[in-house]
């Protein structure tokens, strides 16, 4: 793990509360719908954050080591200067 900048992790969290959005909300007490189960990638590229979130159910006490429930599912979003987040529409 590294050093983020203040935009970087301002930009983690931005996509963190759109990604918890978009989760079953019957589910909310389920570490596989939790922050706990997500793990973000932050790049920056002419002023933007690229946010990869990946889904880790693994780090869960309910399933354990090398389990997935999509293979190799993520969520791609884009973070302008201004702090706009936009969802990138399919996985890349």
């Amino acid at each position: 793990m590294g050093t983020m900048d203040g935009p970087a992790v301002l930009a983690a969290h931005g996509v963190l509360q759109e990604v918890m959005k978009r989760f079953p909300k019957a589910a909310s007490k389920s570490c596989a719908f939790s922050p706990r189960a997500l793990e973000f990638v932050v790049g920056y590229r002419n002023g933007w954050h690229f946010v990869r979130v990946n889904r880790r159910v693994d780090k869960c006490p309910e399933f354990g080591p090398g389990v997935s429930l999509e293979y190799d599912g993520f969520e791609l979003y884009a973070v302008s200067p201004e702090g706009r987040i936009e969802r990138y529409p399919a996985m890349p």
